[in-house]
């Protein structure tokens, strides 16, 4: 079986990859009845002299391959009939800008496997840039902090060649005596954890994070059972929860009124309770000023997240009594980072971490009869139809939704 790592062609360019050459060598070690080949690339992080140098091929026409494995989504006039795709597609959840990609793929006989639908049986994700978004994101949070309030100055992570350096920048910081609240337990909100210890920041429970005041920079990370609670007053089940959270509703206020940077790193599902609204943004104890949002949900379960941002301009203001966008330093403002492709920041490790699972997880598959299902759940299009687990798109292709 013939795989082609395929080049970015999605604008803003995408520095990513798959696989890095050593994890490619890697895994033509592991499965030697695999051919790889290396689309040629001007824009990856890793130059396709690395790859040469490894053995592997690199060639401007890769159609001859059997599967091709990118990382964003391939514009429509570049998708190959008949052909295994891997990459991040968004349409899982009826995205309307990518509604004819879905449509094309299914026109040209595409079989069709997005990262994000790579899971194990209990829907758990196998893959993904989660523990890079939370790292880049926390960090951003930091940077703004610096120079908001003009406490010092880090550079752009897309300035630094890898996480060490990232560190190395964060050592030279002094940080004010600030309360820090992280939402989510995740890989997205582990990574930003990440950045939190190397920090030195002290974790502390919930409980004395509601009820005390101290003397240095601390941060309580929460799960959504903290955040939210049943309306009928019973206790909550998180299990019940991600079934169904209709009759939820949202218990963050009170973390609001002792948070002073707020990173959002949970993953909003349909119908939960959004954790603040614009009207408990206007309450005078809400004490938040600061908002790194890694989930980046719009008009969403963050109120003040009213737009993504990007690496080029990462930070806005948002004033809650106007519920409009200021400068990211107005004052009474909520600076926020909202930033919507945070992986990009960091190509290098990204694409290493990414390369590692892929190899863990996928690759096998295909030289296993798929014996533990990956293949087969993540599949979304075959034959020109959308599969079983994916049929409630139907409607979404259709056009009626």
């Amino acid at each position: 079986m013939k795989f082609a790592i395929i080049k970015e062609r999605k604008n803003p360019p995408d520095r990513r990859v798959v696989f890095s050459p050593e994890t490619l060598a890697k895994t033509r070690t592991q499965f030697p009845d695999a051919e790889f080949v290396v689309e040629s690339s001007d824009i990856r992080v890793f130059s396709d002299e690395a790859y040469a140098k490894l053995g592997f091929e690199v060639t401007d026409d890769v159609s001859d391959a059997d599967v091709m494995i990118g990382v964003k989504e391939v514009p429509i006039e570049h998708l190959i009939p008949n052909k295994k795709y891997f990459y991040f597609s968004h349409t899982i959840k009826k995205q309307p800008y990518n509604r004819r990609l879905l449509l094309a793929m299914l026109e040209r006989n595409i079989e069709m496997f997005d990262h994000e639908t790579i899971v194990r049986e209990n829907n758990m994700r196998l893959i993904g840039f989660g523990r890079y978004a939370g790292l880049v994101g926390a960090y951003n949070g930091f940077r703004a902090l610096g120079l908001r309030d003009g406490l010092f100055s880090l550079p752009k992570v897309e300035t630094l060649a890898d996480l060490d350096e990232v560190k190395s920048e964060l050592d030279k910081i002094t940080l004010p005596n600030i309360k820090i609240l992280l939402s989510g337990t995740g890989k997205v909100a582990h990574g930003a954890k990440e950045i939190l210890d190397h920090l030195g920041i002290k974790e502390v429970s919930d409980a004395l994070y509601l009820t005390s005041e101290f003397t240095e920079p601390i941060y309580c990370m929460v799960d959504v059972m903290e955040y939210s609670k049943r309306a009928d007053g019973k206790v909550g089940n998180k299990w019940e929860f991600y079934k169904d959270p209709t009759g939820y509703e949202s218990n963050f206020m009170p973390y609001a009124k002792e948070t002073d940077y707020f990173i959002a790193g949970h993953f909003y599902g349909n119908n939960a309770p959004y954790l603040f609204t614009r009207e408990d943004a206007k309450h005078p104890d809400f004490r938040i000023n600061l908002v790194a949002d890694i989930s980046c949900d719009i008009d969403g379960p963050v109120a003040s997240t009213i737009r993504p941002s990007t690496i080029a301009d990462p930070f806005y203001g948002y004033n809650p009594i106007t519920e409009q966008e200021v400068a990211f330093n107005a004052k009474d403002a909520i600076t926020v980072m909202a930033v919507d492709n945070l992986p990009c920041e960091l190509p290098k490790d990204a694409s290493e971490g990414f390369g590692t699972t892929f190899l863990e997880h996928v690759i096998p598959a295909f030289f296993n009869k798929d014996e533990n299902g990956v293949l087969e759940r993540a599949k979304i299009t075959e034959k020109g139809e959308l599969t079983k687990r994916f049929s409630y798109l139907q409607d979404y292709v259709d056009g009626k939704k």
